[in-house]
Order: structure tokens, then C-alpha cells, then sequence
């Protein structure tokens, strides 16, 4: 049987991206190669699994709960739903848990901003920078600049990932004190002086039809329940290619933004 980093792939010649012929075992093989920056940005966080069991040009559905059964070692956390549910999520634990994952056809993965073990607290500001329809990406870049500064003002440090559509998202680490309640009351407050001091660049209005020519601070990514699809991790773009999220991290000094 086939196995990357000690985790069986069943169908490993089963065509994933059918425009590039790239394979599940080419898909398990990428997540092994990029485990290192991976893990260093969802390591112990829960995962929500976005699958795609005929690969990237099929039917595609989202599981928040691990399937029956599942191997001894494989680590799960209660997470909460907005229904007032709870339901046993995969944990990042390590690599060989992604690698599980994609074996059942998952492609990427949507991470909580919270670690297993104390679902309650926020540990990751989150800023999604939508931008409206006719702003362009240099725009999105300078609004990304923008949210940097004004972060690094209140002694935050930051880094940058693309979303892998139009936008960027701007992380920040967070010391475990709050909830997300409390984490997106300041992401609220954090859009609203990003607004007022470059009104002509960045909204925080909620309301498309309110937002003009401007790029949206979406802080609403910070509510309780809410995810946030994964930095390195491979989408389905149209069936076109697979595209790949690259987080901060290894840019600290954000020189890819300029």
C-alpha cells in the first residue's frame, strides 16, 4: 500500500485536478513537502475538512465532524456549532492528521482561531480584506500596508496571506485571554479607525450597497464559529489550476508587499 509520512492513500493514481493530471498521492505528497510552514499556522487548532472525494472537478461538501470509526491515534476536539450542537473535529496534531484527511478527498482545510483543548479562547486576530467590485489588488495591497501600520501602532505584530481569491487576510497572535466575542468586539473597533482615518480606501460599512469603490475590513471573521480557509492550503479554481495559499510567516518583514 501506499503511504507518505506513514499514512496509507487509497486510489493514490486517482486524477485529483483533471486539467494538470495531478493525483491524490500528488496532492498528499504537497502536503508533506510544505508540513513545516503548515503546521506552523493551524498546529492543535480544530479543522473544518472541505472534501472532494471525485477530486477538484466533482461534487464538493463540508464535514465538521470526523467520520466514524476513525483511527486510535487520530486526535479530535468538541467544537460547538451555531445551533447550539457540538460535534468532534479533526485536530492538527501533526501531519500525518492533514494526510488522513486528504485520503478521504479533502482538499483544503478552514481552521479555527482556537486551540483544542480551551474552544472558548481567541488566540488569533483575523482581518479579511474584501475588496468591491472594480478595486483592484494594488488597492487590496496598500489597504493590507495600511492594517499593518495601524497594528503595529498598538504594538501588534502581523503577517499577510492571500486568500487565493481577490483579497488578503492580515493575521495577528493574540495572548489567550480572550474569547471571540471579546477578539471580534476589537476587530469592530480596529475597521471602524481604519475607515476614519483613510476614508476614501476602507469601509467598515457592513452593507455592500454602503461600501462605494473601497476595500471592506471584514472583522466579522472573528464571531464565534467562524473559520478561515488555510494558509498553504491546495482550492479547486474554476478546474483551471489548484491554487495555494502562502502565509506571513516567512515574510515578516512583508516584503513581498511591496
Amino acid at each position: 500500500m501506499t503511504e507518505v509520512e506513514g499514512v496509507p492513500i487509497t486510489s493514490p493514481d486517482k486524477v485529483f485536478f483533471p486539467q494538470r493530471g495531478e493525483t491524490k498521492l500528488d496532492l498528499a505528497r504537497y502536503y508533506a513537502a510544505v508540513a513545516e510552514p503548515l503546521m506552523r499556522t493551524m498546529r492543535d487548532r480544530p479543522l473544518l475538512m472541505e472534501r472532494y472525494p471525485e477530486g477538484a472537478g466533482g461534487k464538493s461538501f463540508f464535514q465538521k465532524r470526523v467520520p466514524k470509526s476513525p483511527p486510535d491515534w487520530l486526535r479530535t476536539t468538541t467544537v460547538s456549532t451555531p445551533n447550539g450542537t457540538t460535534a468532534e473535529a479533526l485536530v492538527a496534531a501533526d501531519i500525518r492528521h492533514v494526510l488522513w484527511a486528504v485520503n478521504l478527498g479533502c482538499l483544503g482545510f478552514h481552521v479555527w482561531p482556537v486551540r483544542a483543548g480551551a474552544p472558548d479562547v481567541a488566540d488569533e486576530l483575523r482581518v479579511d480584506l474584501d475588496p468591491s467590485p472594480g478595486i483592484g489588488f494594488p488597492e487590496v495591497r496598500e489597504a493590507a500596508l495600511l492594517t499593518r501600520d495601524l497594528l503595529a501602532e498598538l504594538g501588534i505584530t502581523s503577517y499577510v496571506k492571500t486568500t487565493g481569491s481577490r483579497g488578503l487576510h492580515v493575521y495577528a497572535a493574540l495572548e489567550p485571554l480572550w474569547d471571540s466575542y471579546q477578539v471580534r468586539a476589537a476587530a469592530v473597533a480596529l475597521a471602524r479607525e481604519l475607515e476614519r482615518r483613510h476614508p476614501e480606501q476602507l469601509t467598515a460599512q457592513w452593507w455592500k450597497e454602503e461600501r462605494g469603490a473601497r476595500v471592506f475590513v471584514d472583522y466579522n471573521q472573528n464571531a464565534p464559529h467562524k473559520t478561515v480557509f488555510g494558509a498553504w492550503c491546495a482550492r479547486p479554481a474554476s478546474e483551471r489550476r489548484c491554487r495555494r495559499r502562502s502565509p506571513g510567516p516567512n515574510c515578516p518583514q512583508w516584503t513581498p508587499m511591496r
